[in-house]
């Protein structure tokens, strides 16, 4: 039977994930909602079903699906949810209790969204009936016209995976992991579990594609058991075929680790490598994920506002000539610059932002570093630095790795103001 059919079901927090899951679930059930923020509750074809707080705590929930941005020890609701931990579900639940279709899950602390970005077009270049879904900004529930052959490529964060309970996805991977969202999991190995539902979840038949050389998955790997067929992926295995394809993008070590994922995975579905390569050759990425703003002779200017975190900077710091590095934001717990001495010569970094004092310990020893109050002065003191020095092959990198919180709603407004800022420096202005 259909757990989600003909219950009384709270529905707490209401982004694009709680009220997507609201539409799907409100001809089959009754359905109550409650976010924190008041302004959220103010949606006029929402309102007859806004529960107040002392209601809440009157009535007996069948259900409560959460938002993934809930932290279940920091929201008003904190002591009634551990209270009924048993009932707590995720949008993954209910898509899951309601499709049958195969699923690609992606999973990991870097390259998600890349990764299943270009797996999509990788499967749409062939003509699968393929859905891309999750965490990379379209709520699994949203989803229309979904038919039997429908294959759903989902990005999951550590954040969905923690709520679920039901879910299940016949292909799954868990890209790396590296300290990341500590403050919310209070702990790695927390963290490390909430990646790990994923696996736990199969079934004898499923694959679970994961990094081959990453001492974190390696770990779990030995100290547990999965039903599911575990392939390794060896990203430090040269892909000969990759060094004919010119594309820029895949100069990083991440963006070759996240394409030999692609490439493993794809396996599956009987791509051809011809069609494959094409795929790759005219991928130009997401926004704001290592995205390549400009290319000249002597200067190249990289926006990667996604970066949240020093692992997601490295293969950027490590692939590009006379890094100008522009850093800062809100910082993550546990976080560290495992960045070789090799690489430190060839890097200035220019810290803004509300955690410059964690940088500046991160940095201090390592990387020459200049403290700024604001992204748009950092951005200038690099313009002045170039025309003054001269020097050939220069690298603008905009690499926070840092939450955006500080200053931006997130990653998206942070990456399209620094495009901005771009284009009035290049125009002189």
């Amino acid at each position: 039977m259909n757990i989600f059919i003909n219950k009384k079901i709270l529905i707490y927090g209401l982004g694009k994930s709680g009220l997507s899951t609201f539409k799907f679930l409100k001809n089959k059930n009754h359905i109550f909602l409650y976010d924190d923020f008041n302004s959220r509750s103010q949606n006029y074809k929402i309102k007859k079903n806004i529960i107040n707080l002392k209601d809440i705590f009157r009535l007996k929930f069948d259900q409560i699906i959460l938002s993934p941005g809930i932290d279940i020890n920091k929201c008003k609701l904190s002591k009634f949810l551990k209270k009924n931990k048993n009932k707590i579900y995720s949008d993954l639940d209910v898509f899951h209790a309601f499709y049958k279709n195969d699923c690609i899950t992606v999973t990991g602390t870097n390259g998600k969204s890349t990764t299943c970005d270009l797996l999509y077009k990788v499967l749409l270049n062939q003509k699968f009936n393929v859905k891309l879904v999750g965490n990379i900004g379209f709520p699994v529930l949203s989803i229309k016209n979904v038919k039997k052959k429908t294959i759903f490529i989902i990005e999951a964060s550590s954040y969905q995976l923690e709520y679920s309970k039901i879910f299940k996805s016949k292909y799954s991977a868990i890209l790396n992991l590296s300290p990341d969202h500590i403050e919310r999991h209070q702990s790695l190995n927390k963290y490390v579990n909430a990646k790990f539902k994923l696996l736990k979840n199969q079934s004898k038949g499923n694959l679970a594609f994961v990094k081959k050389h990453d001492n974190l998955i390696n770990r779990k790997l030995r100290s547990n058991k999965f039903e599911c067929k575990i392939i390794e992926v060896n990203t430090k295995k040269n892909i000969n075929w990759l060094k004919n394809i010119k594309n820029d993008y895949f100069l990083t070590e991440t963006n070759k680790e996240n394409l030999q994922f692609v490439f493993e995975i794809s396996k599956r579905f009987e791509i051809k490598k011809s069609s494959f390569i094409q795929t790759i050759k005219s991928y130009k990425g997401l926004k704001y994920r290592q995205q390549i703003v400009l290319k000249k002779k002597d200067l190249t200017i990289i926006n990667d506002s996604k970066s949240t975190s020093f692992s997601s900077s490295i293969g950027l710091l490590k692939a590009n000539p006379n890094i100008y590095w522009l850093l800062g934001g809100i910082y993550k717990k546990g976080d560290n610059l495992n960045l070789s001495k090799k690489y430190f010569s060839k890097i200035r970094a220019f810290v803004y932002g509300k955690d410059k004092r964690f940088f500046n310990k991160k940095l201090k020893g390592k990387i020459e570093y200049k403290n700024f109050d604001y992204l748009k002065d950092a951005l200038k003191e690099i313009f002045t630095n170039i025309k003054k020095e001269k020097f050939p092959n220069n690298t603008i990198l905009f690499s926070p790795s840092a939450a955006s919180f500080d200053s931006f709603k997130n990653f998206e407004e942070r990456g399209l103001y620094f495009n901005k800022l771009i284009k009035k420096y290049l125009n002189g202005r």
